[in-house]
């Protein structure tokens, strides 16, 4: 497979790769920072569905070590936009992170998945495409619909009445596009989701290119209603066929909560788990200098293991 790419120097001593690769359904775009580092490359797995790679972009500082691979997935970002329904399915996803790698030439492997891209990431690596993944990384995990909606519910309960209140109005009616429900939903995003403020410009990019298509196809009107392809994903019972060191990340406002997400480090034997305090769902962002050194010292020891 052909990939149109374009290289630059950075520093005079690492490189930036970026460019497009055709896939099922369109072409997809990609960046590598620190092509030319030594170490085993990291494949960064964007959450949404819909959103883009821009919120992860502090991930960026671990091509001090080694070659760090962002993308937009299909429909998203920098990526081909699409109207094909028929494209938004976890199979076709998880096939176009293959693609991906193949493309890159991509022996070996350090997985990192935030939100729904731990969904994906832990979907491509119950397939035969998993063989030279290192490691993994579950941020901020969705393994288990009915468990993020029970958590979810959890929150609502907590909210200042008033909040809670148009919530559940409008669940009950359908006013999803209502500006009061937009407040409210945003009200528990910054509980839930980041608790910065104001919020950090990746994300807001991220937000603002968010592709609601493709986000409302495949999982629902907001963070706490799954109405989509992605209401009866469960996949718990089967994390204990990674048989790879695995990391579970979350923040204790997270919408993955810590009971949740331990709960998932429980079922994947040999796993580890770490909570990060005064953060929620992009912890990445709210203790970024935390995220990154775990991740090092975690990275580290996986490749330890393999050795």
């Amino acid at each position: 497979m052909n990939t149109n790419s374009k290289v630059k120097a950075v520093n005079n001593m690492d490189e930036i790769q970026e460019g497009y690769i055709p896939v099922s359904g369109g072409n997809i775009w990609y960046k590598i920072i620190g092509k030319n580092k030594k170490g085993i490359p990291i494949l960064v797995v964007h959450g949404g569905p819909g959103a883009s790679h821009d919120y992860l972009e502090p991930l960026a500082e671990l091509a001090e070590e080694r070659p760090v691979v962002f993308y937009d997935q299909l429909g998203c970002g920098n990526s081909d936009k699409l109207d094909d329904i028929s494209l938004w399915t976890i199979e076709r996803f998880v096939h176009e992170l293959h693609q991906l790698r193949k493309a890159l030439g991509l022996k070996k492997t350090h997985l990192i998945g935030q939100s729904w891209g731990t969904s994906l990431a832990i979907d491509y690596l119950l397939t035969k495409h998993s063989k030279e993944t290192i490691s993994l990384v579950l941020s901020g995990p969705l393994l288990s619909t009915s468990r993020w909606i029970e958590d979810g519910k959890a929150y609502i309960a907590k909210l200042p009445k008033e909040i809670r209140e148009m919530i559940l109005k409008c669940e009950e009616s359908g006013e999803f596009s209502s500006p009061q429900y937009q407040d409210a939903m945003m009200a528990y995003y910054r509980r839930h989701v980041c608790r910065l403020d104001p919020w950090p410009e990746c994300l807001n990019r991220t937000f603002e290119r968010l592709n609601c298509v493709i986000y409302e196809h495949m999982w629902g009107p907001s963070e706490f209603t799954a109405t989509g392809v992605l209401k009866t994903y469960e996949r718990v019972d089967r994390l204990k066929e990674i048989v790879i060191p695995v990391l579970f990340t979350c923040g204790v406002y997270d919408e993955a909560t810590p009971a949740t997400t331990k709960y998932y480090q429980e079922n994947l034997p040999g796993s580890e788990i770490c909570i990060f305090e005064d953060a929620s769902h992009e912890h990445h962002l709210e203790k970024p200098q935390e995220y990154l050194q775990t991740l090092r010292d975690f990275l580290c020891r996986a490749e330890r293991t393999k050795k």
